[in-house]
């Protein structure tokens, strides 16, 4: 019974061991598993090896590279498949793991490379980026981009500032109406005890104090 407990605490003790391994795979052990996988699934490793180039030359660690190196894979591979299927698919790979990378949505991506123009399909792509990066979400900035297309290139390319304009606008309303306290009611309507008509054009005046008599009387 005991030789039993003591192998059994055996094979748990060489499995933790080969997790911790696992858990500290040499980074450029990292770096060639996800060129490997790249390869595997289609993805030009070039688009990787230039985050690796640019890793070093800024001086960045190994295990920074790594990382960067595999989520970057990941995100690639997610635009890959919700790029499926169209002809130049490759082009828009990069500009779709940055939409990825940023938070759009795959479903969003992909009705975008469905339906947008090839011609403008990566911008199209580019400008959803910019619009969730903004803070709008996936299903909001893909209506505004279809609208956008349906408008023209200048539409299309006009949207992320004014989408940033719009937001800036109603930020500093937000902060305005904070500092002067609830908003009050529109002119056109009367303060409590007032005349229906006051204030409206062609109206009575509104009355502040006691009548004044006519001279004469």
């Amino acid at each position: 019974m005991k030789f039993r407990i003591s192998l059994g605490m055996m094979i748990l003790a060489l499995a933790g061991v080969s997790l911790a391994n696992a858990e500290v795979q040499p980074p450029q052990d990292r770096i060639n598993t996800a060129l490997a996988r790249a390869r595997q699934v289609g993805i030009p490793v070039a688009l990787l090896e230039s985050k690796i180039a640019e890793g070093k030359a800024k001086g960045v660690s190994l295990d920074r590279i790594a990382e960067s190196v595999e989520r970057r894979q990941a995100a690639l591979e997610k635009a890959s498949q919700a790029l499926g299927g169209q002809p130049d698919a490759a082009a828009a790979l990069s500009v779709g793991a940055d939409a990825i990378e940023a938070g759009v949505s795959d479903t969003a991506l992909k009705a975008i490379a469905d339906n947008a123009p090839r011609d403008r399909r990566n911008v199209a792509i580019a400008v959803l980026t910019e619009l969730v990066a903004q803070g709008h979400s996936s299903a909001t900035a893909l209506e505004r981009v279809m609208e956008a297309l349906k408008r023209g290139p200048d539409a299309l390319a006009n949207l992320p500032a004014q989408a940033a304009a719009a937001r800036g606008g109603a930020a500093a309303t937000g902060a305005r109406s904070g500092r002067s306290g609830a908003a009050g009611p529109p002119a056109s309507v009367p303060a409590p005890g007032g005349s229906p008509q006051a204030g409206r054009p062609g109206g009575p005046p509104t009355s502040t104090g006691s009548p004044t008599t006519p001279a004469g009387r």
